[in-house]
């Protein structure tokens, strides 16, 4: 099948910044967090990619998550992070180019160990070879959809490989877990931290989200202060209440004065709603060592009632399906 022919415009047609979502792609291995970095550096680094049939213009932020069979690729806005358009990409056809990836990797550093020029160079041919069958593949899933050039679409594989093991298999509509909501102004700096915290509490035994009142920015300064306790929040990409697709949480915790009201008006289906009103560490004034120190007092006030709170929350009965 032919691709629909697109010139791309080099200063507008490119994605600078790909975040991840820590609902459906986990681990706790920084070997595995490194590997997702490498791989999304690369995609920065050099690309040509547009969303097609679509009236805004670039650049672009890309936030991939994985639901069942499928990778969500989700075109924003990069500064306001304002959805564009979303895809669903069925893995089935990619299935033997994935196993494949890995086999011919191992080779790879197999190869390197024993030193044989030879033998790297075959695997490299393989692995070359691998990559544009690859690459095809996804920009003919993906034509009229979303528009990248080769080199693109083998990097943009690359990453796919890269988080696609570890994907969370937990179907929420089906899941007996305990689901709990936080929600702040803008989901760029209390609500985001109290999730990622939740997370990293109770790994596999809540269904975490977070959700702002409006749209907001990611903060380098959250990046900062949660790399220090080991939690990575680069990936992380604010999304508002309107984007959340489920309607029941058995907690919901606001952490900003305008979020009660909000949660209210959005009509959610709550067990329990709670307001643990959390001071804005933008807000503050003075040098950066003053604003670092507002961020991490807010980081250490939310472990402490994160883990106390959820600790009874999780202690409970589990709801019956």
């Amino acid at each position: 099948m032919a691709l629909t022919p697109r010139q791309f415009d080099p200063n507008s047609d490119r994605i600078v910044a790909v975040t991840l979502d820590p609902n459906t792609i986990t681990s706790v291995d920084p070997d595995e967090v490194h590997e997702w970095r490498i791989a999304i550096y690369d995609l920065v680094e050099q690309n040509v990619f547009a969303p097609a049939r679509v009236k805004a213009t670039g650049p672009y932020a890309l936030h991939i998550s994985i639901v069942g069979n499928y990778i969500v690729l989700d075109v924003r806005n990069p500064d306001t992070y304002e959805p564009i358009a979303a895809h669903y990409l069925s893995l089935t056809p990619f299935r033997r180019l994935i196993r494949d990836y890995f086999r011919i990797r191992e080779s790879y550093y197999d190869a390197i160990k024993t030193g044989s020029t030879y033998q790297i160079e075959t695997v490299d041919m393989a692995r070359r070879g691998l990559h544009n069958e690859a690459a095809e593949l996804l920009r003919t899933r993906l034509d009229n959809k979303l528009e990248m050039d080769l080199n693109t679409a083998r990097r943009l594989f690359t990453l796919i490989c890269a988080v696609q093991p570890f994907a969370s298999r937990i179907d929420e509509r089906e899941s007996n877990l305990p689901t709990v909501l936080f929600v702040c102004s803008m989901n760029s700096v209390r609500s985001p931290i109290a999730a990622a915290l939740a997370r990293r509490f109770f790994p596999g035994r809540l269904i975490v989200r977070s959700a702002g009142v409006r749209s907001g920015k990611a903060d380098g300064f959250v990046h900062e202060v949660m790399e220090e306790i080991g939690i990575d929040m680069s990936v992380h990409t604010p999304h508002t209440m309107d984007e959340l697709v489920a309607n029941h949480f058995d907690l919901v915790i606001t952490l900003s004065n305008d979020a009660p009201e909000a949660v209210e008006r959005r009509g959610l289906e709550m067990g329990a709603v709670e307001h643990w009103p959390m001071p804005d560490p933008t807000e503050t004034e003075g040098n950066r060592e003053a604003v670092l120190s507002a961020y991490r007092t807010l980081r250490d006030t939310l472990q402490q009632r994160v883990r106390e709170r959820l600790d009874k929350l999780v202690a409970a009965p589990a709801k019956v399906g």
